[in-house]
């Protein structure tokens, strides 16, 4: 959903205010918002998806080997989801 004009202005003021106040912190903030260049994206959540599959077929088959194969593919996955850029130009899939 898009700001109104009423708030543009308003986090246009916000964002004015607190580069007076905390001039590096705002600096980090903008910094953040690009977010780190990852591999990130639709692959992340593939990652994730297969990680979930692989440990359940080792649960089915009870093979601990497969089940931990599944989980490092989990943990690969949401680790790519959680440093990926929080840009929503970037990544409009993730809306």
């Amino acid at each position: 959903m898009p700001l109104t004009h009423e708030e543009r202005q308003q986090l246009e003021q916000l964002e004015h205010q607190a580069s007076l106040d905390d001039p590096a912190f705002a600096e980090k903030m903008r910094d953040g918002l690009a977010g780190p260049s990852s591999v990130a994206g639709p692959w992340s959540l593939v990652l994730l998806l297969a990680g979930i599959l692989v440990l359940l077929a080792g649960v089915a088959v009870q093979s601990i080997v497969v089940g931990i194969a599944g989980f490092l593919l989990m943990g690969a996955g949401t680790y790519l989801i959680s440093d990926a850029p929080k840009s929503t130009k970037e990544f409009s899939w993730w809306k």
